[in-house]
């Protein structure tokens, strides 16, 4: 059968798994009547949950004697290094860009990737039956795009076509009969090259890992695309590393094809395909899986440097253990090593005292899924501030500098500029019309300026705004940034919160707990309304006299407390303060619980 293998890249939120369901519905995948959740590929619960692609995922559907290999992708920028990796796999890309936003920060970066292996782009503007559409616009940023990114001719001489992914058509014009996706299954088929490894079906046998994962009935698995030669059960392979080191030897236990969302044990792998091995034991990601005669790794695509950090640790507050069962400093680090060994993306590193771990990785989101996925799991933590990694050039500090794309209604622009200029440090690079009354903002910003904004941006534009930031590049350390200007309240007293009390420190700021929640001596319990921490007593109880008085017996009325998100949490805290997370909860406190200490601490700082 002939084959084609194409991913499907584009900025978050721009229609690609929606694309996909309808891709697998008209070629056959799916029966008549087979019942279909929404969003086939997205099978994770956060991807369900967010509406986002987290892990890149393949499919493969049939169409007019030809199998298609279709891989989706992450829009996040917090999931690049899912897309770097299978890029390696597949011969062309399909962009898919929204026609009223046109071109997004990821839609950028993920493009770069594309046009840097030599892959010749299929364009696909989507959404042009939404009332601010504008496909024209759009096609010539994307040109534009391809221009300032360095495509040679061939790859600025794309082919476009018009699309709805909800409705399911695509068309060579506006003007179309806008019927089914006929026009892109035939454009894919026609513009995407047949895998070059085909021809090498009389060499060893030779694949690059691409994505790891495990079954619970066969075990580990490794997926990636064929280079050369052929390959059936029962065959012996070894792994090599990328610089030639042996790491094992083992036995083809399985060779599974993607056929549809479901993945079937075939006989045999053939070269250009994309299948998962299982038998192996210790290969991983990035290794190459070969014949026992071949002697050189294929080569790797390297992958971008993590730019944010944070650090795991167990939660030692006095509540721990109470909600979680896994809470050992040597299960927390099992854990994130395999998240290390399956994600490319993220970096794992010991402390010297061994109790705590230091997680590097591309940004808050990234952080925040694998944090609630542990916690989900059982776990319980307590988690440092990001901190932006830093490096030095030439005796010079640089620091990370992302380019944030922000569409802001206009009455708002002052308050968003102010923020992003002034207090963070950050570039004006571009602002104009964006139409509807809204305005785009381009603007160059350091990541430390970036880590809990969000919030206060939500807060100045009126839950109205789009931010979307990418890693721009590396600039000179541009001076301290001013953090959070509010102070916390504390809790002074262990216990369990008391109504009266809680509402006698309305006036003081927000509060984040509601009556009878077990607190602790040291736990964040509410923002306080000035720039300094004060130690407050929510446990206090009314004073009960015999004597009658106007207002006794008023009933106390609180005003509902803010529930911070684990991403909100994780941004808001300072270097001082710890997120404690827990299958149940997210709290916040005080990284020294002993009074004496954090007194101690706060007068050296």
């Amino acid at each position: 059968m002939d084959l084609r293998n194409i991913a499907i890249i584009a900025h978050v939120d721009h229609g690609k798994t929606t694309l996909v369901d309808e891709l697998l519905k008209q070629s056959g995948a799916f029966r008549e009547n087979q019942a279909v959740a929404e969003r086939a590929m997205d099978s994770n619960d956060i991807e369900r949950e967010r509406g986002i692609t987290i892990l890149a995922k393949c499919t493969s559907v049939e169409w007019k004697g030809t199998r298609i290999n279709i891989v989706d992708t992450p829009g996040h920028a917090d999931f690049g290094g899912e897309v770097e990796r299978i890029l390696n796999m597949v011969d062309g890309v399909v962009l898919l860009v929204d026609a009223a936003e046109g071109p997004m920060p990821q839609t950028k970066f993920v493009t770069s990737k594309a046009l840097a292996l030599g892959l010749r782009p299929i364009v696909v503007l989507n959404k042009v039956d939404k009332p601010d559409a504008e496909p024209d616009r759009a096609l010539n940023e994307v040109f534009d795009l391809f221009a300032n990114l360095g495509a040679d001719d061939q790859q600025l001489d794309f082919p476009h076509l018009y699309a709805s992914g909800r409705a399911g058509w695509a068309d060579d014009s506006l003007e179309g009969p806008r019927k089914d996706l006929s026009a892109l299954f035939d454009m894919v088929v026609r513009h995407v090259p047949a895998p070059a490894q085909i021809a090498r079906t009389d060499e060893p046998f030779r694949m690059l890992a691409t994505t790891l994962s495990a079954d619970p009935f066969i075990g580990r698995i490794l997926t990636g695309r064929v280079e050369s030669g052929t390959l059936k059960v029962g065959e012996t392979l070894k792994a090599l590393s990328r610089t030639n080191e042996r790491i094992e030897q083992f036995r083809v236990t399985k060779i599974l094809a993607f056929r549809g969302l479901a993945q079937q044990a075939v006989d045999e792998a053939q070269a250009g395909d994309i299948v998962t091995l299982a038998g192996m034991t210790k290969a991983t990601v990035a290794d190459t899986l070969c014949a026992t005669e071949v002697d050189a790794a294929l080569p790797a695509q390297p992958i971008d440097p993590p730019t944010i950090s944070v650090t795991f640790g167990i939660n030692d507050s006095p509540l721990a253990g109470k909600d979680g069962n896994k809470v050992q400093s040597r299960v927390i680090r099992e854990r994130l090593m395999k998240e290390a060994e399956m994600n490319v993306a993220i970096r794992v590193e010991d402390t010297p005292g061994g109790e705590a771990f230091i997680v590097s990785g591309r940004g808050e989101l990234q952080m925040g899924v694998l944090i609630e996925n542990m916690r989900r799991e059982g776990f319980e933590l307590s988690i440092s501030r990001p901190r932006v990694i830093m490096r030095e050039e030439n005796g010079e500090r640089l620091e990370p500098i992302e380019e944030a794309i922000i569409d802001v209604d206009d009455e708002y622009t002052g308050a968003v500029i102010d923020k992003l200029t002034g207090e963070r440090k950050g570039d004006l690079v571009e602002m104009r019309p964006a139409g509807a009354g809204k305005t785009r903002i381009v603007a160059h910003v350091p990541s430390r300026g970036l880590i809990g904004y969000h919030g206060q941006f939500l807060t100045d534009t009126r839950g109205t705004g789009v931010l979307n930031r990418i890693f721009h590049g590396w600039a000179p350390y541009k001076g301290q940034i001013q953090g959070r200007r509010e102070g916390v309240l504390i809790s002074m007293e262990n216990g369990v919160s008391v109504a009266y009390a809680l509402w006698n420190l309305e006036e003081r700021g927000r509060l984040f707990i509601g009556a009878q929640e077990q607190i602790y001596e040291g736990m964040i319990i509410g923002e306080h309304s000035r720039d300094n921490d004060l130690e407050v007593n929510p446990l206090k109880g009314k004073k009960l006299t015999n004597v009658r008085a106007s207002g006794t017996d008023e009933a106390v009325r609180l005003t509902p407390p803010v529930r911070l998100s684990l991403e909100q949490a994780i941004a808001y805290v300072q270097d001082d303060e710890l997120v404690e997370v827990t299958p149940k909860i997210v709290r916040l406190r005080k990284r020294f619980l002993d009074p004496h200490e954090r007194k101690r601490q706060a007068k050296v700082a």
